[in-house]
């Protein structure tokens, strides 16, 4: 879990990360607040975007099981570790 929230963070500070290496090549200050104080929305909605974009693609592109998981059971006495049907 902690992987996938970490994961969609990265996504989500893209624009900002840009913006602030574009500040860098314009040879601005990106510590001052006056530099990103105008931006801040556009930046939070573009890394909206590409969170939503990357949940898209994931979903759109993960491998899907086909075969039928048959959770772990007791069958005579023994216990029966989960697998997957065919």
């Amino acid at each position: 879990m902690t992987r996938i929230v970490f994961g969609q963070l990265i996504f989500f500070l893209l624009p900002f990360v840009g913006y602030a290496c574009y500040l860098f090549a314009r040879k601005r200050n990106p510590a001052k607040w006056d530099s990103w104080s105008a931006h801040i929305p556009k930046l939070a909605i573009a890394g909206l975007v590409c969170v939503i974009i990357a949940f898209l693609v994931t979903g759109i592109t993960a491998p899907r099981e086909t075969r039928v998981w048959v959770p772990a059971h007791m069958e005579n006495g023994q216990l029966v570790p989960g697998h997957y049907r065919e």
